[in-house]
């Protein structure tokens, strides 16, 4: 058994408590009932009334289990992928996942009978939470973290199980199916590599540390699956575990190091600023989440109890230091810049192309100066992550897709000015790039500069891994592969036929 507590503590299942209570009336007995006097035997009940009170208690265990399952699925941060945003039937899937490799739908894991995963047995939602495989034995895309979901436990797997099976609207609709390109259209490859890079274990707690750090532990590596966007990917999109949390690569977006390091990592952070950013998803003077990050805020962390944050803040302020290419961290960048409101507004020559952009798009809401709101609705620009890494794409990314998140109850936005869907003006990639390099330079890291291809490759959901890149060659060389092959055969054939003839 675990040391740790799963974020729902622990809990006894519903097909565990009837049997218990079943094997007491086979037996006779009942549960001992209090009495002021030791010698006398307390009255037995009726049947009737056992037969009642038994099945209350196994309805109660029940709810509690479904109960515990739901908790941990907010732990696990289903909602995020399998509820798509702005109103859709919760677990219904639907949710497009930009992979460098192609879209990749989110399923239905509703107990719908025809479209979700109502006929899943427990076995059959093990095996994809832990392996990746379906029921009908195809391979789910890591897109879905197993690789992390893997380290489960088995209570808490089958709690899960009861809270989608019992505590979940079914919805009988389809999710779209996920259409990836040849050859990563071929679900039965997953096999090899999960041979290579699934490691299919349960959590094992770490005897030598402290039950916090513990739950800490198990909630940041499996329930949470961090590393699956905070670990760097090789070459064929398995995570770096040399590079644990060391910070990798999302599309557009770039999840950052994460290590206990002070200058890449989170060394430089208190507990409690670790807290306040995982239930709110802003640290005045440090970060603010975006993308992925304020979906997991707004989907999963904030609800959390803050015992379960601060577990996660303990490991994390204990992993193993990762350094990286930060001269400084990435909040201490910058100051308050001077005003060039007065000195260049209505001119027709002479000013700066990003300033331009600054003055009519961004201004307004973070202040000439960029200190952004005094109440911090809008963050400062300057001691900020997004503008003080070695790398753009956040401030990019934020640019190109907004903020989007709500957290207790109240909705933190930016609009997008990449989106031509976006009630903005749609911003060109070189007038991205000569914003981004106005404030770079006036609030953030100037040793950052971003050019138009940069922002071009971004809104292209970021640049290709190799094996994507790789993938024009694929049909070419099999064909190759097989063409050898026929001419391989066929030499020895001849060569057989001349020996014996």
């Amino acid at each position: 058994m675990r040391i740790c507590r799963s974020s729902a503590g622990f809990s006894l299942s519903g097909k565990a408590c009837g049997w218990v209570f079943s094997l007491l009336a086979v037996l006779g007995a009942a549960p001992a009932q209090a009495s002021g006097d030791a010698g006398t035997a307390a009255p037995v009940p009726p049947p009737q009334a056992q037969q009642a009170a038994f099945a209350q208690q196994s309805a109660t265990t029940d709810a509690v289990l479904v109960e515990k399952g739901r908790k941990l699925a907010v732990a696990a941060d289903c909602a995020a992928c399998h509820t798509t945003p702005k109103g859709g039937a919760p677990f219904a899937g639907g949710y497009p996942i930009g992979s460098p490799l192609g879209t990749i739908y989110a399923t239905n894991i509703t107990p719908s009978q025809t479209h979700g995963i109502g006929r899943y047995t427990l076995e059959d939602f093990r095996r994809a939470l832990r392996q990746g495989v379906r029921q009908d034995g195809a391979h789910l895309y890591p897109a879905m973290p197993y690789t992390a979901y893997t380290q489960i436990s088995d209570d808490d797997t089958a709690a899960l199980y009861a809270y989608f099976m019992h505590g979940v609207k079914p919805v009988d609709q389809a999710a779209p199916q996920t259409a990836l390109p040849f050859p990563f259209n071929l679900r039965f490859s997953m096999a090899v590599w999960n041979a290579l890079y699934l490691k299919d274990q349960r959590f094992v707690p770490d005897t030598t540390k402290a039950p916090g750090w513990n739950h800490g532990a198990y909630l940041v590596n499996a329930l949470a699956h961090c590393s699956t966007c905070h670990t760097p990917r090789n070459a064929l999109m398995a995570e770096d575990s040399g590079r644990f949390l060391a910070g990798g690569s999302l599309g557009a977006w770039y999840a950052p190091n994460i290590t206990s390091d002070a200058t890449n990592g989170i060394g430089g952070w208190s507990e409690a600023e670790l807290v306040q950013y995982l239930q709110t998803g802003r640290v005045a003077g440090k970060a603010q989440a975006a993308g992925p990050m304020a979906e997991a805020v707004e989907h999963s962390l904030q609800h959390l109890p803050e015992s379960d944050l601060k577990a996660i803040a303990t490991y994390l302020m204990q992993t193993a230091p990762q350094g990286g290419d930060e001269a400084k961290p990435r909040y201490s960048h910058g100051s308050a810049a001077v005003a060039q409101e007065a000195t260049q507004r209505g001119l027709a020559k002479g000013v700066d192309a990003g300033w331009r952009v600054f003055s009519g798009s961004c201004a307004h809401c973070h202040q000439a100066t960029g200190g952004g709101t005094g109440h911090g609705e809008y963050p400062s620009l300057f001691h900020n992550s997004a503008t003080g890494a070695s790398r753009p794409d956040n401030l990019v990314a934020t640019i190109l897709h907004g903020v989007d998140r709500t957290v207790d109850g109240r909705a933190h936005f930016m609009p997008a000015f990449g989106d031509a869907a976006s009630y903005t003006d749609r911003l060109s990639d070189q007038e991205i790039a000569d914003v981004s390099n106005f404030v770079l330079t006036q609030y953030g890291n100037p040793a950052v500069q971003v050019s138009a291809a940069d922002v071009a490759t971004l809104r292209a959901c970021g640049k290709p891994p190799l094996i994507a890149q790789m993938r024009p060659l694929v049909l070419p060389a099999l064909v190759v592969v097989l063409v050898a092959l026929v001419a391989f055969i066929a030499v020895r054939v001849r060569r057989k036929k001349n020996t014996a003839a």
